[in-house]
Formats: structure tokens, sequence, C-alpha cells
């Protein structure tokens, strides 16, 4: 009974901008608990390419062009996935972008920019998935927030506005939908180890020794850390969960960090 909880099969599941990275990996988790994988990206070369990588692991998936941030484009590909591969059961809002610029430095256009893909992106995408849960009698939301959705960091203003705004969107969806049988929660991922860090995840370059020092765990996140959180949340197993971030960061924010003089 308790493995079954867990169990995803014959759900489909859209995980926006998985073709790499952390999204990439959670996807992999709900397709290794049943789940039918759908991703979507704006460029098909990278969509094509995620894609494979997903069959070649054995999982059933499938993607589609769409941009987060044009509602058209986004109620097109709902009515499409939802023809051509069934509903949707699991929506998880992962596409993303960040740009680092200190905050006197950055121009309006691309403060707006990350507002645009980072917290309308998932209000438009759940808004429209979320219709269709409510009239099915279920679903599950997970927005992807970020540590910075609790902390603020040098140059990432627009970031940890989105973050921080899409925190409280999570709760909002929560207080509206929880009625229908529908369960919006938000993932918070701290330092991985990816493609985008491995320039940094060196010994003697300063910021990977924050980070090893900074996290009671010593050592930063491997992506399949992610999966757990993903298929829980994902799952029967948290049918009565609502409005909450699990923050999958090593016990960052659990801690004001190690005095000077502690080893």
């Amino acid at each position: 009974m308790s493995i079954n909880l867990f169990d995803l099969t014959g759900k489909v599941a859209l995980i926006t901008g998985a073709v790499h990275g952390l999204g990439m990996a959670m996807a992999k988790g709900l397709g290794n608990a049943g789940a039918t994988i759908v991703v979507n990206n704006n460029s098909i070369e990278k969509l094509d390419e995620a894609v494979a990588e997903y069959k070649a692991a054995g999982l059933k998936s499938f993607g589609y062009v769409f941009d987060v941030t044009d509602e058209k484009s986004v109620i097109e590909a709902i009515t499409k996935i939802e023809t051509e591969v069934g509903p949707i059961d699991i929506l998880v809002n992962n596409a993303g972008i960040i740009k680092r610029t200190p905050i006197v430095d950055m121009e309006v256009v691309d403060f707006e920019a990350v507002i645009k893909v980072d917290l309308v992106g998932p209000f438009i995408v759940s808004k429209n998935v979320a219709k269709g849960m409510i009239q099915r009698g279920g679903g599950k939301i997970i927005n992807i927030c970020s540590m910075m959705s609790e902390l603020g960091r040098d140059s990432v203003s627009a970031y940890a506005a989105a973050k921080g705004g899409l925190k409280m969107l999570t709760k909002n969806m929560a207080t509206e939908w929880a009625k229908y049988n529908i369960q919006t929660n938000g993932i918070g991922p701290g330092y991985f180890a990816t493609s985008q860090t491995a320039p940094i995840r060196v010994n003697g370059h300063p910021f990977n020794d924050f980070i090893i020092s900074r996290t009671p765990a010593g050592r930063w996140g491997n992506p399949d850390d992610l999966q757990g959180a993903a298929i829980f949340l994902s799952s029967k197993a948290s049918d009565f969960v609502n409005g909450h971030v699990i923050y999958v960061d090593g016990g960052i924010l659990a801690t004001i960090g190690k005095p000077s003089n502690e080893d």
C-alpha cells in the first residue's frame, strides 16, 4: 500500500522547460515512477534532443514547442497535449531564466523579462491547466521556487523578486484550488551539481568552498536528489499537502552557518 502511494502509472505530467538540468532530472524521476512525460521549449532542436534522451532511458515522452509567457500559445498547446496525449494530471512549472545584474545597473526591460518568465509564466500555465483539473476533480501543481524565495543575494534582484512572488502565488493557488482536490506546492532547490555550475565546482574556488562549508550536508546537491520531492508532490502520498515549499537544499536554510572559530 505504501509503495502504491507513490505510483504515477497512467498519469500525464507536463514539466515546462525540462530539456536539461534540474527539470530533466525531475521529469526522469516522474517517468520512472510511471508517468508519461510531456516537456516544452521554445527551441525545436533542444526539444527533440531532450525527447530522444527520455526515450533512450525507456520513458514515454512527448515534446511541444510553446512559450509559457504567451497565453494564446499556452492554451493551444494544452488543448493539443490533452487531445494527443491525455489530460494533464501533473504540472511542474520549471521553466525559468535569470539575469545577474546589480540593481542600479539593471535595465527595466531585463527586470521585466525575468518576472515574465519566472512568475507570469507559471500563472498563465497553471491557470489554464487548472481549468481542466477542476472539471476532472483533481490534479497536482508543483512550482519550482528557489532559496531566493526566502533569501536575497547580490545581483539577482529580478530572480529573487520572481521566486518570492512564486512562493506566495503557490500559497494562493492552494487557497483557491484545494477545494477542487488540486494540491499546489513548491520545490525550492539549493545549490546543485549541474553543467552550469561545473566551472566553479573545483577545490579552491571561493564559491565552491563557500557552498560546501555553508551546507550542513557538506556537498552540492545531485540533480537526482530532487526526484523524491517531485514524486511525492505528484503522487497520492501528498493528497492533503497544500501550499508548502519543500526546500531540497542540504539544510542551508535551517542554519545561520558556522562561526569562523568552528571547524
